[in-house]
């Protein structure tokens, strides 16, 4: 079997330590704050659900256990040995219809409250004082999910092996193709489908393996990719309420710069920290 590895190096190794940060580096970052609905603000409201299971009040009916090979699965290998598992998505609702795993969300918080998997918790790949998987027992079985579709998602599974957690998954497919399943959503405005910009990059090829995040400035709706052998990144925002005005912050290990999404979106973002026909950063 084939696997898919993405082994960071030591320094991006870090974000794995735990979930206080905001950073790329493993640095914490301050809260947001605004209304919601904009790219400068944080929320009004986030889920109060903490146990990361669906009410049973949104399941159909309670489907036979599935017929799955949990050994079979694919992978994405991090450093310190941790292998974190795919799990197809139909696996995963079949789980989720049987209460049989936790749910957590590993996108930023306005990317949550426009739209999530009904009854899961809030616990970004970048940290979150206040993230309440970090109660749930070390041993059950944990699913999380991003919209990339399993970048920020495997991330957050890897840091939760590395914090003692014995059974955790990321969605193969990702949030998307739960979106477009219809299964149970919650949230804001749970038709909407951002649309995908692709923001192209290079970076310095030593640092392959390490990741390239695109954020809001404000930090609440954040993407990341692994860098290629090539130094290459592409980086897919499924952004809530962005236009091609809206400023963004695109972190590597070798710079940082923010410009408007349009420009970086036009683009290449090179290791000197320039948009090509755009801005010195």
């Amino acid at each position: 079997m084939d696997r898919r590895r993405f082994l960071w190096a030591v320094g991006a190794a870090a974000g794995l330590t735990g979930c206080m940060g905001g950073s790329s580096d493993g640095t914490p970052s301050d809260s947001a704050t605004g209304s919601a609905g904009t790219d400068s603000g944080t929320p009004e409201s986030i889920s109060a659900a903490a146990d990361g299971y669906p009410d049973p009040s949104v399941i159909d009916e309670t489907p036979p256990p599935p017929n799955a090979d949990t050994s079979s699965f694919e992978t994405i290998a991090y450093e310190q040995g941790i292998e974190v598992p795919l799990v197809p998505i139909d696996v995963a609702y079949d789980w989720y219809r049987r209460r049989e795993a936790r749910f957590a969300d590993a996108r930023g918080e306005r990317q949550y409250a426009t739209s999530h998997v009904t009854g899961a918790v809030l616990s970004p790949a970048s940290g979150r004082q206040d993230d309440p998987a970090t109660a749930w027992p070390e041993g059950d079985r944990i699913v999380t999910y991003c919209g990339c579709p399993h970048h920020l998602s495997s991330m957050r599974a890897a840091q939760l092996y590395q914090n003692g957690y014995e059974e955790v998954y990321a969605i193969d497919e990702g949030f998307w193709e739960w979106h477009q399943l219809d299964y149970p959503m919650a949230g804001e405005n749970v038709e909407y489908q951002p649309y995908g910009h692709v923001i192209e990059g290079t970076a310095d090829p030593a640092h392959a393996g390490e990741y390239a995040w695109a954020r809001t400035v404000d930090g609440s709706q954040e993407e990341a990719n692994p860098i290629g052998s090539d130094g290459d990144y592409e980086l897919v925002l499924h952004f809530s309420g962005v236009t091609d005005s809206t400023e963004i912050t695109v972190e590597t290990p070798a710079y940082s710069l923010t410009e408007p999404l349009g420009e970086l979106t036009s683009g290449g973002v090179t290791a000197a920290g320039r948009v090509t026909g755009g801005t010195q950063a």
